[in-house]
């Protein structure tokens, strides 16, 4: 018997209301020795009532030592394994602008690049071109065709595109375009079956005529791919739980992660204010929230330490509004680490508060990460987070007489 399996069993119905509140990449690093991290450096008051009020811990994404994607942190985080059950970027993006994918699809996620004279990336992400202009360039390549397979390029977010293949025999498992440096060429596409070579040859024929298309478009003059990957058969959060969860997400991706478990994608607008508006008004229609911020992250990857102190304390500023709700169990932790120093996602444990009237209170007074390594949570692996929300929630019978 799985995590999945004993929950089934031993799940409950009752009236209790659960908030996850995901900071995306929230853990960070010190800049020098000694030093204090970005949540560490960050006025957050509101968050340190809440750590008063309740328990820490560090939770590891996937394993010690493995750096994760957001899709599996956030996996993790809703208590699916990251290792049983792995989904590529493409398939969340594509059901984060809700395309809806069928079982000969293969997606796509593409990143708008640029490309010099000698067809060598200078940027990976095309200058951060605006939506508008991705949305301009998306309805070009649009327009490509391939014999024996249907093509669809949607616009994302800025430099984001999801690419769709569909046809059959088409398989998943192809390699990314993106060698995540600058200096060199984009990566052929190569797939690791017979099927997949398949998809891989197309989306060969089918860049190549992007290029051409995109000649004259600097700084969007091309375009990596990156998570190729069919959507795969997966058990729904209701399922699993018992709960009825919505999901107030702004970014696509996040939305499509939530889409993936079956919650309801809510519209939530484009601020953390207009975030905490629809979770108020659809408070009395779900059991469980899950609430995506972004920036915590961006600013990590973009090696602004400062920016990402404001973000935090952005984020801390409106979590009055959230606690007025007064909801059973409210989670605040990210997917995964993000700090500044290093740009990028890291293997750092995420830092995880957890508040309920039921919850052990541990001696620690601040949120961050030298008070989470003394925390009564510990060290536990993220999926199982929903375990411990559920059980402070009420929503778990007893196992075994």
């Amino acid at each position: 018997m799985n995590h999945h399996d004993l929950l089934r069993e031993l799940q409950l119905k009752n009236n209790s209301k659960i908030v996850l509140l995901v900071a995306d990449g929230l853990g960070g690093l010190p800049i020098t020795p000694g030093g204090q991290t970005e949540l560490e450096t960050a006025r957050t008051p509101n968050l340190d009532a809440l750590a008063t009020r309740g328990v820490l811990g560090l939770s590891t994404p996937v394993l010690p030592g493995i750096t994760p994607g957001s899709g599996p942190g956030h996996l993790g985080l809703f208590g699916y394994d990251p290792l049983e059950f792995r989904i590529g970027r493409g398939v969340l993006e594509a059901l984060g602008i809700d395309f809806d994918l069928g079982p000969d699809d293969v997606a796509i996620r593409g990143n708008f690049c640029t490309l010099d004279a000698s067809g060598k990336i200078t940027d990976r992400r095309a200058g951060r071109i605006a939506s508008e202009i991705g949305k301009k360039l998306c309805e070009k390549l649009d327009k490509i065709q391939i014999p024996g397979v249907e093509i669809f390029v949607r616009p994302v977010k800025e430099y984001r595109l999801v690419i769709v293949i569909r046809g059959k025999g088409l398989g998943g498992a192809v390699n990314d375009t993106d060698p995540q440096k600058t200096g060199v060429a984009p990566l052929e596409p190569q797939g690791r079956d017979a099927a997949s070579q398949k998809t891989a040859e197309i989306a060969k024929q089918f860049l190549a005529k992007a290029k051409e298309v995109l000649k004259d478009d600097h700084p969007a003059n091309f375009f990596t791919l990156r998570g190729i990957d069919k959507r795969p058969a997966i058990p729904t959060f209701e399922e699993v739980y018992g709960m009825k969860a919505g999901a107030v997400a702004v970014y696509p991706m996040y939305r499509g992660l939530a889409r993936l478990v079956s919650m309801d994608v809510l519209d939530a607008g484009q601020t953390l204010a207009d975030q905490c508006a629809r979770l108020e008004q659809a408070w009395n229609d779900y059991d469980f929230f899950f609430m995506h911020y972004k920036y915590t992250d961006s600013t990590g990857e973009d090696g602004n330490f400062p920016a990402k102190v404001e973000r935090i304390e952005q984020l801390d500023a409106v979590l009055p509004r959230i606690t007025a709700l007064k909801p059973d169990v409210l989670i605040v932790t990210g997917d995964h680490s993000t700090p500044s120093k290093m740009k990028s996602h890291s293997w750092h444990p995420v830092p995880t508060l957890l508040v309920a009237d039921n919850c052990r209170p541990d001696a620690c007074t601040k949120f961050g990460e030298a008070t989470c390594l003394q925390g009564g949570l510990g060290q536990f692996q993220a999926k199982y987070l929903m375990t411990l929300a559920m059980a402070h929630a009420g929503r778990l019978e007893k196992y075994g007489a």
